[in-house]
This record gives C-alpha cells, structure tokens and sequence, in this order.
C-alpha cells in the first residue's frame, strides 16, 4: 500500500431495528439485499476501493466475522484487517482501537471511518468527495463528510460551517443535535449546514492524540485490549478484559465535539443511511402511483405504498392500500402505515419484553459453513433444512438428548459417525444414533443441501458436546 492509500475503516455491528423485521440482531440491515446490488455492507466495501484506497480494516463483533469475511469474498474484496471486539462500546472505542492497530505498521496512515449501513447510488461521487479531504486530513485535520439537506429532515444531527476555507475543507462550528422540525427548515432555508453522517477522515496519529487530550481512560483501556489482542482464525480478537473497561461511547461524545482540529467537506451526491422503511421506498422503484414491490409481492389499487416479499413461496397482496408499508417473511409480517414506521425500535423492544423470539432471531441461522433453518419444530422432534458451502465442515460432535436422521437432497455429504466415513450422495440417507461422535462435510464443488430430522426429548441449540472444530468455537452452538 503507498502512503497515499486511505484504509476504509468499516464498522458493522449494530441491530437495525428500525428495519425489523427483515433486520434483527442476530442478522442486521447491513448485510442485507435490502436495495440495489449486494447487501449494504458489500456496497460500502465497494464504493471505498480502487484507485486511492487500501484494503479495508473491518471493525465487528464475534458473532459476524464469519458473514463479513464470507460477503467480502463474494464481492471480491480482501480485508487488511478483522477485529473482533468482545462487546459493543460504540464507535469511539472502535475507532481508536483500529487506529491503534494501524498506527503499529504506520502512524501517518489515513484513515477513513465509515459506516457499513449507508446507501449511495453515485459511488464515483462520494470517492471524489472523499479524495478532496486528503490534503486537509494529511496537515493533521480530523476531516468529517457532511451530506448537503434537501430537506428539514428532523432524524439527523447537523455540522454547522464557518467561513474560510483551510486545504480545501471549512472549518466546524458547532455540531447541532436533532432538531425540532421548525429549527431544520430554518438551517435549511440559511444554508451553512449540514447532515452528520458519521463519516471521518484522519491520520492514525491525529485521531490517537485527540484520544490522549480529551479521553485519556478510553486510549488507556483500548491501548491495553490491543496489546494484549490474540490472533484468531485470520482475526485479531481484542482483549475482553481490558476492553470491558471501555466508556460506552461515541466518538461524536469522545473527541468529536471537543477537538479544534475538525474540517468539513460537503457531499453533495445521493446519500442514505437507510434508517428505516420510509427510506427504502424513498429509494425504491415505485410506479406513478408511488408503489414500490420487492419480491413476491403484488399491489392492486394502492398508492404510497411498499410491499416486500422475501419469501418466493409467500405472495403478498396488497389492495387499496394508502401510505402502508407491508413486510411479509416466513415467521413474522409486518404491516404499519408509514408515518408510525420511525417508532419500529419501540415495537421491537416490547416484543423482547414479552420474550417474543422474533424480535431478535430468524428461523434461519447463519454460521461459518452455511447455514440451517427450521422447518418444523414439535414437542420431541425438529426438521431443519441445512446447506453447507463447498470446501466447508461442521465440527465434530455428539449429542445427550437426541439422535438424527439425514437426507441429502443436493450435493453430496462426507459423513463420519464415530470410526465410520462415508459419502452419502443426493437422496440418500443416514441415521446418527443418540450419542455418536459425527461430522458431516462438503467436500464437493456445490452447496450441499440435507433435511435433518431431529428426535429426542430435549432439541436446544446447547445439547452439544464439541471435539474439533476448524472454526475454534466454544461449546453450546450448532455446527
């Protein structure tokens, strides 16, 4: 990498849960298809690379790594890269840590915090934008990327500017909190300000020293998980005691709002940060009558409206309808009228009150190798449907409660049960008795798709006793 490559530091936790229910927690807006090609994430990695850019540094936690580092590939993009961070703490603490992480190779690196949730249409666009920092961010600016308003949009922070231009960036006046409606249409109609994206430019050194001057304890701990980080897997997992220590805390709060170093360049291209599903139909394709249709999904007579299908075997239908959105997925719709969708995170947190799992999780499960999803579950028997990516091996295993039936329905199957190995091709099957060692395998050039039928009297994810596993996990987790 020369000294002229930005590293995109791309962060990617986060819950999403103003797009439930497509979006949860356990599988977030971010690496979704939820508009335009390849999930957000993969979008965001896209737009930051090429000429000017280095490999990406990806900042998320244990429980996406292996989705992050499995959508990269598929976009054809390799991380510098992947920390793990043992627990949410906001996006100070991620920031410094990524900083540090670089600062050991090259203190002067530039580095561009971005992150991995936004929707831009015109990406040669927003690379120039960020291309025009360089110069500020290289004479020890910390340079932020305000989006120019088309609207009093009363959900984004706003970046109020001053006057003289400094190495192609104007100077920060004031960061200014959400707005009440009639405040945003008057910064509008003045004009000097704009939207906070949350989108930052600096050196390595710059950012670690603004830490050192006005979050001392926060460079402490950081400093402390870095350096006592473990490789894991092609990952650098920081360390969670240190890091448990951390001030949960945004970077806005930490330094941003504190430091006299900070410049301001406009974007003056589409942007979103696909907050909710207002956004997604604003950026949509809809008809003449203002209807957008996602998936399986057909409207008739309705008008400012999204429908969206994400199931090819679930037709949504929707007949005079008026300022709707409608979400149909196999375990749970949602349907609400789209002035009421901003207030979907309230929804979500009384549905975790009262223990509803789909607040949270999906019927399908992502993991390292694949994935599983449940087709029927019963009082002493669960069918899953299970596909396993080329080359990819669920751990070696054994079961207390329950034994299992499989059924190759594409692909072929390397199974081991306890001395035994043996391929089991497409409808074929094999039965694993209740207490057998097994692992089953794709050693094909094709996913590998079985049916698996469980029996016993207990079927939790935690009835697991785990002898290998290539990804290096724990106890209590399928695969």
């Amino acid at each position: 990498m020369t000294t002229t490559d930005i590293t995109p530091v791309i962060l990617c936790g986060g819950s999403g849960t103003r797009l439930w229910p497509v979006s949860r927690k356990s599988f977030p807006k971010q690496f979704i298809d939820l508009i335009g090609e390849g999930s957000l994430f993969q979008q965001s990695n896209a737009r930051l690379s090429g000429a000017g850019f280095g490999p990406p540094l990806i900042v998320t936690n244990s429980d996406f790594r292996f989705i992050a580092t499995q959508q990269m590939a598929e976009a054809g993009i390799d991380p510098g890269a992947v920390l793990i961070e043992p627990e949410a703490r906001n996006t100070a603490p991620a920031l410094l840590a990524a900083a540090l992480v670089q600062a050991k190779t090259d203190s002067g690196a530039l580095m561009l915090a971005a992150p991995s949730d936004h929707y831009i249409t015109q990406a040669d666009v927003f690379r120039a934008t960020i291309l025009r920092g360089v110069p500020a961010a290289r004479a020890g600016q910390i340079v932020t990327f305000g989006i120019t308003p088309d609207r009093p949009e009363t959900g984004y922070g706003y970046l109020e500017l001053g006057d003289v231009e400094v190495d192609g960036a104007l100077p920060l006046k004031r960061f200014v909190e959400k707005p009440e409606l009639s405040r945003a249409e008057q910064m509008l109609a003045d004009g000097g300000y704009l939207w906070n994206a949350g989108i930052f430019m600096y050196t390595a050194q710059t950012l670690i020293d603004a830490f050192a001057a006005h979050a001392p304890d926060t460079l402490r701990f950081v400093q402390a998980a870095v350096d006592a980080a473990q490789p894991d897997l092609g990952f650098l997992r920081l360390d969670p005691v240190a890091w448990a220590q951390c001030e949960d805390i945004s970077v806005d709060f930490a330094i941003m709002e504190k430091v006299t170093n900070l410049s301001v360049i406009a974007h003056t291209g589409d942007w979103s940060d696909m907050g909710g599903w207002s956004a997604v139909h604003q950026h949509a394709d809809v008809d003449a009558a203002g209807v957008a249709l996602q998936g399986a999904a057909t409207a008739i007579d309705c008008t400012n409206t999204l429908l969206r299908s994400e199931s090819d075997a679930l037709q949504l239908v929707g007949l005079g309808l008026d300022n709707i959105v409608a979400v149909a997925m196999p375990d749970a719709v949602l349907v609400a009228d789209r002035s009421r969708v901003a207030n979907l995170g309230d929804v979500v947190k009384q549905m975790r009150k009262a223990a509803i799992p789909q607040a949270d999780t999906f019927p399908k499960d992502h993991r390292p190798w694949g994935f599983f999803e449940t087709l029927i579950l019963g009082g002493r028997f669960q069918v899953k449907r299970i596909v396993v990516t080329p080359g990819a091996a669920l751990s070696l295993q054994s079961h207390v409660h329950r034994s299992e039936h499989w059924i190759v329905v594409a692909g072929t199957a390397r199974v081991t049960i306890d001395d035994t190995v043996r391929l089991v091709c497409e409808n074929e099957s094999v039965y694993i008795p209740l207490g057998a060692v097994h692992r089953m395998e794709n050693p094909g050039k094709v996913p590998m798709e079985l049916i698996e039928v469980q029996t016993g009297t207990y079927l939790g994810e935690d009835d697991i006793i785990r002898y290998e596993d290539v990804y290096s996990r724990g106890q209590g987790a399928k695969g």
